[in-house]
């Protein structure tokens, strides 16, 4: 595979090269990737659990808290 870099990210990679982090070049690129895609799958859960809230809320499913001691107690489940 051969791929194109900006001359900003080419030095960013050299720089984390050269910190010792990491051996290679490649295993920059690949540990980059795996955070992205790790950001992706969050943001994925975040929109699923947001469109469920959301569903709640139109729906009337919701508990109204006033208080930092009625949400401590919401969240122990009393």
């Amino acid at each position: 595979m051969h791929i194109s870099l900006t001359p900003m990210l080419e030095k960013s990679i050299q720089a984390k090269v050269a910190s010792g982090l990491y051996n290679n070049s490649s295993e920059v690129v690949r540990e980059a990737l795996r955070l992205m895609l790790e950001r992706e799958n969050e943001n994925e859960w975040i929109k699923r659990e947001a469109a469920i809230g959301f569903a709640q809320l139109d729906a009337a499913e919701f508990v109204e808290v006033t208080s930092a001691a009625q949400l401590l107690k919401l969240a122990k489940g009393e």
